[in-house]
């Protein structure tokens, strides 16, 4: 595998810059990798655990590299779909292979959705996808109460309420905005409203991703073989049991993968997952 090489897309609205990790010699589609509100940066680990297929990782619009010339707030994950269906255009039209976390996910479902002749296999690891859950009405709840905090308070205390959604095992109580948060600065958050109102996830990414409503007739009709991922460690999390709820929606079952909602991650962003067998899954349910 060469030393990624950036490059630059216009799409309406937006500059985004991806980078192509190539290797010689492969028969294997593309593999691209992708996130949000995860940039490129986050599947370094990963990447470097494909040294024998080309990968091309992203910056999704407004994060990272990928500046904004809209003026939009907001971007959805239909918005998200073209622009990646855009990219697999500029790598050649695919089909390519997609490993896909978190709001990526949920992005990867939407492109397959609308454009499945660009995919041959979609790993869509744990999809916030709230409009799912059993627990829908609390989730989307408690989801519009972290953006009402964020909008009033900034990004400390939205982010305490983030961090406590996410962790929580089962349903989310109906009671959730009414129960007492910690401090940020328990979290090694700012605890001072700097006053800025432009944070990539709570408010560009964080409404229109879990409340996207996903077009399951045509995920199910696509010739795309479609792999919902879970972590081993995520079990009665939200991201978690709204994978398992897609799967079930698809007519699958997810594949579990080792460690946690990161679990390709190393140690650079102090989160550190298990990059080395969370890879070996990921080439086994690739080569399927």
């Amino acid at each position: 595998m060469t030393e990624p090489r950036t490059h630059t897309l216009e799409v309406p609205g937006c500059a985004l810059h991806y980078d192509v990790r190539e290797a010689e010699g492969t028969t294997e589609p593309i593999l691209l990798l992708i996130g949000s509100p995860m940039d490129a940066t986050g599947f370094t680990a990963l990447a470097r655990r494909f040294q024998d297929r080309t990968v091309v990782t992203y910056d999704p619009r407004g994060i990272g590299r990928s500046t904004r010339t809209d003026g939009a707030a907001e971007s959805t994950p239909d918005l998200h779909a073209d622009d990646l269906h855009r990219l697999i255009d500029a790598l050649g039209g695919g089909p390519v292979d997609i490993f896909a976390s978190s709001g990526g996910a949920v992005n990867g479902l939407a492109l397959v959705a609308r454009h499945p002749e660009q995919v041959r296999t979609l790993v869509a690891h744990e999809p916030p996808a709230a409009q799912v859950l059993p627990d829908r009405e609390q989730a989307l709840a408690a989801i519009a109460d972290i953006r009402r905090t964020y909008e009033r308070e900034g990004f400390g205390p939205a982010m305490v309420k983030f961090i406590t959604v996410v962790g929580l095992q089962g349903e989310i109580p109906s009671d959730f905005a009414d129960q007492p948060m910690q401090s940020p600065a328990a979290f090694g958050l700012p605890t001072e409203d700097d006053g800025t109102r432009d944070d990539p996830m709570l408010r560009q990414n964080l409404m229109t991703c879990t409340h996207h409503e996903h077009d399951f007739e045509a995920l199910r009709a696509a010739p795309t073989r479609v792999v919902v991922g879970v972590g081993v460690e995520s079990e009665g999390q939200m991201a978690r049991r709204a994978g398992e709820a897609v799967a079930e929606r698809l007519g699958t079952k997810p594949v579990t993968f080792p460690s946690n909602h990161g679990g390709f991650l190393d140690d650079t962003f102090g989160m550190p997952g298990d990059p080395d067998n969370f890879a070996v899954t990921l080439r086994e349910v690739l080569a399927e």
